[in-house]
């Protein structure tokens, strides 16, 4: 789709990767709304703030009635919570993992992409992550939430194609944001990835493979368990 002229609904936009999604959306010639549970957070300029939790379904129907001319949709917000799967005391936290990456993104979709068939059609990119391909001990929960919304955008694909929408999955390593602070392995620049993301949004991408661990992983997927844990004993 061409972005110039479009009009783009970024959840998550008031810090990290969403901001600099806005940024790079904005930049290209889209109307932007930058959506945030605490839209005064929003200080980008060049765009609308909207006030939108993608956890409250009322919310969410309150940011569809308002953003009604939306032709791009962009679910990037998210949560990591760090929780175990096996700890008895994690439980309420691994629920919000996937409250918030799976029944909240699909929230958000379900509530616009009626918006976006209304008005021609358009594109909805999932920011996922190489963590939905893979598990790391410390993010087990982060990754089976991903995990869930990567089958849950293969889905839509097919589901949404009929109605002239395209949806694209984004996967990206860890990113120097405020989310990955805590990580002193190699970190991509997200205002690079942004730009990586909308470029393939507007070449109609499916899939988007950002950096080189994710195309590592991918490339590994065929070969098994065997091939991506190879610590198993």
């Amino acid at each position: 789709m061409k972005i110039a002229g479009s009009t783009a609904l970024v959840t998550g936009a008031n810090r990290g990767f969403g901001r600099h999604l806005a940024a790079e959306l904005a930049g290209r010639g889209a109307t932007v709304y930058a959506a945030a549970r605490k839209p005064e957070t929003i200080d980008l300029p060049g765009v609308t703030p909207i006030r939108l939790d993608i956890t409250d379904p009322a919310s969410v129907a309150a940011a569809a009635e308002l953003a009604n001319d939306v032709t791009l949709l962009v679910n990037n917000a998210g949560t990591d919570t760090h929780a175990d799967l096996l700890d008895a005391d994690h439980l309420d936290r691994v629920r919000l993992e996937m409250e918030t990456h799976y029944f909240g993104t699909l929230g958000v979709v379900r509530a616009f992409a009626p918006v976006i068939a209304g008005n021609g059609g358009g594109s909805i990119l999932n920011v996922l992550s190489v963590l939905s391909w893979i598990s790391l001990p410390t993010s087990g929960a982060y990754s089976a939430a991903k995990a869930a919304e990567w089958a849950m955008t293969n889905a839509l694909r097919g589901k949404l194609a009929e109605q002239n929408i395209r949806v694209a999955g984004l996967h990206v390593g860890y990113m120097d944001t405020d989310m990955a602070a805590h990580v002193t392995q190699p970190k991509s620049d997200p205002a690079e990835i942004a730009k990586i993301a909308v470029d393939a949004i507007e070449a109609d991408a499916y899939e988007i493979v950002a950096d080189e661990i994710s195309r590592q992983v991918l490339a590994g997927l065929s070969g098994g368990v065997a091939a991506l844990y190879p610590n198993l004993p």
